[in-house]
């Protein structure tokens, strides 16, 4: 995913014509004696009436309009943090992003250095076990400062993520990670994907399984969803069953030809998802297969002519805008905003 650097690169550009509502700013947390800074994302209402400027907008991927640094909607608001994948960024859900804020949401964002496009460190990619952690200091950050969006609600706090993403935020809702389920037969059951599984430390050895095993959850949450996650079948089905919040699972109902099945199982898809669904708590799970979408038709929209341009730059990585045969991303992600709002305006309403 680094190749895709150049396409994936920050832009904002004047937006032609667009309605004023979301207002966007960056912010890093520092990190302990300068360990593990994390640069986060934020988007959340505004009554501004600037023009909107384009966010994220590449050559490649669709950028979504928002106000820089506008003065924030007085809260407080239901706050929602997402997490990207392996090796991705903010930018893959800045589509939902957008949404969330259009129904009343702040959403937050970080970058979790060493799995992310522009910070693959190793020394922080095999700390695994620190990402549920980086989406509690941003959760601290927001509560701790409520200039930075309007204020957000204590009480009403959910977490969104794909792929690792998902692993992440099943974490924070109470999940426990037992690494010998995804090393002990890792090539007859996960095959393609035990190199990434090597690179994030899972198995690596006793301190970081035991550190992998702990309890990295966070009280505040109180929704989940996850997004064709994985590595999910690491994650105890008694830890599962425990989990009180309501958790949405959405995976891709399609699988992939045989020129992509590498790159797809990357996120084991269906079968981490339905292993999820299996053994979390029956009355408040939802799970669905979501039609037409492969794992990555939950990330940011393609320009016409992506594909081709992604190949040319980095063959290979051109899945990253590959739909179902006959699909449309676009329709695939309004279903999708619509079902999480649904989900959400309920779950947080409950608590």
């Amino acid at each position: 995913m680094q190749r895709l650097a150049i396409l994936l690169s920050f832009a904002l550009l004047l937006a032609p014509a667009a309605h004023a509502g979301t207002g966007f700013r960056k912010i890093t947390l520092p990190g302990k004696n300068a360990d593990r800074p994390i640069h986060v994302s934020i988007w959340y209402p505004t009554a501004s009436n600037v023009t909107p400027v384009l966010l994220g907008e590449t050559p490649a991927f669709i950028g979504q309009p928002v106000i820089r640094d506008a003065a924030p909607m007085t809260g407080p608001h239901p706050l929602v943090v997402l997490s990207h994948g392996y090796g991705g960024s903010w930018r893959n859900l800045a589509w939902l992003a957008a949404d969330l804020v259009n129904a009343g949401y702040v959403v937050a964002a970080p970058d979790h250095p060493g799995t992310t496009t522009f910070d693959m460190r190793k020394p922080d990619a095999i700390a695994l076990w620190k990402r549920p952690g980086d989406l509690s200091r941003t959760i601290d950050a927001l509560l701790d400062n409520p200039d930075l969006t309007g204020g957000v609600a204590s009480d009403r706090i959910a977490a969104i993520g794909h792929s690792l993403g998902g692993w992440t935020v099943v974490e924070l809702a109470g999940g426990r990670f037992d690494a010998a389920r995804v090393t002990r037969n890792c090539m007859a059951e996960f095959s393609p994907i035990c190199t990434i599984f090597e690179a994030l430390g899972i198995g690596r050895d006793a301190s970081s399984s035991a550190a992998l095993a702990a309890d990295l959850s966070d009280p505040r949450i109180r929704a989940v969803v996850t997004l064709d996650l994985g590595p999910g079948r690491g994650l105890t089905p008694e830890s599962l069953a425990a989990i009180h919040v309501p958790v949405m699972v959405l995976g891709a109902a399609d699988d992939v030809d045989g020129d992509t099945a590498t790159k797809a199982d990357i996120a084991a898809t269906n079968k981490d998802s339905s292993y999820l669904a299996r053994y979390l708590p029956p009355t408040t799970t939802t799970y669905t297969l979501i039609p037409g979408s492969l794992h990555f038709s939950f990330m940011q929209p393609c320009k016409p002519g992506a594909a081709e341009l992604i190949e040319k730059e980095a063959p290979g990585e051109s899945i990253v805008c590959r739909d179902g045969v006959g699909a449309d991303r676009g329709t695939i992600h309004r279903q999708v905003s619509n079902m999480i709002t649904d989900f959400l305006g309920k779950a947080l309403a409950d608590q």
